[in-house]
Parts: structure tokens; C-alpha cells; sequence
């Protein structure tokens, strides 16, 4: 349980550093799916989570002036009458045109930024917020562990 926002942040910028290298993989490495992986590619991998923390980002800059998030709610709504999987492989499609240059930097910049502006929410809308709190958690660090073995296997098959 956190009681304050720069042991969370510190906690998230350590959990995410080992994400940052599927950003470094070669093309091909980077393409390639993988069934150990949830027939995922590092690629689709770096997506699902950037878009995740997208989404974060979104939460936290309209916390940063209102005690109340729309898109919070509309993302909860979206998760409860679509269900994750859907969820999901719309983001996963929604992120097709990108280059893997794009998706690369966001890697680096979204998790940046997503930091950045939870420094600037006063803690009491989200680290003393237990729903939003919980919220973080599961979009940053709680989402990092559940996918822990599909880097492993990704960063494994391509030799790191």
C-alpha cells in the first residue's frame, strides 16, 4: 500500500525499466509473435502496455484539476460491457498504422509523461484514493507483473 506518491513513482520507474528494452529489439524481433507470449509480438506487447498507460495518462491529467474522471469512468464502462479481451484487441488494432518507430518511443515517452503529470495531482486523488489509486496500480505496476513471462519468453527468444 502506498502512502505517498514518490514511493510509488520510484517503485513504477523500476518495475517499467525492463519493458524499455523491447524497444531495442531488432525488427524482426520485434515483429515476431510468439505463443508463449499470448501469440503476441514484442511489438503488440509494447502497445497493449503504452496503451494502458495512455489511458493512465488521460485519468491523471483530468485529475490533475478535478477531483472526478471521466475518462475513469468511460474506461471502466468500456471494460465491464466489452470485457478486457475486446478491450484489448481494439487497442491492438486501433494502433496497427503506427510505425514501430512510434511505437518504440512510446516505450519512453508515455511512461515519462504519465509520471510527470502524477507528480503535479495532489495526492489525495489518487495515492489517498483508493479507487483511483487502484486504478494506477492496476494500469502501471500490478499490469507490469501480469506480464512478466511475455517479456521474458520475447526478450529470451530474441537472445537478451
Amino acid at each position: 500500500m502506498y502512502t505517498d506518491g514518490l514511493s510509488f513513482l520510484e517503485d513504477e520507474r523500476e518495475a517499467w525499466l525492463p519493458y524499455e528494452a523491447l524497444g531495442t529489439l531488432s525488427d524482426e524481433d520485434f515483429a515476431r509473435p510468439l505463443e508463449m507470449a499470448h501469440g503476441w509480438s514484442a511489438r503488440d506487447l509494447a502497445i497493449h502496455l503504452t496503451d494502458c498507460q495512455a489511458h493512465a495518462l488521460e485519468v491523471a491529467r483530468e485529475l490533475a484539476v478535478s477531483d472526478h474522471s471521466a475518462a475513469w469512468e468511460r474506461g471502466e464502462r468500456e471494460w465491464e460491457e466489452k470485457g478486457g479481451d475486446v478491450v484489448n484487441a481494439e487497442a491492438l488494432e486501433a494502433a496497427r498504422d503506427l510505425s514501430d518507430a512510434e511505437v518504440r518511443a512510446r516505450l519512453t515517452d508515455l511512461p515519462g509523461e504519465l509520471r510527470g503529470y502524477l507528480t503535479v495531482v495532489p495526492e489525495s486523488r489518487w495515492v489517498k484514493n483508493a479507487t483511483y489509486r487502484d486504478f494506477f496500480l492496476g494500469e502501471t505496476l500490478d499490469h507490469y507483473v501480469d506480464h512478466e513471462a511475455d517479456l521474458a519468453a520475447i526478450l529470451a527468444v530474441a537472445g537478451r
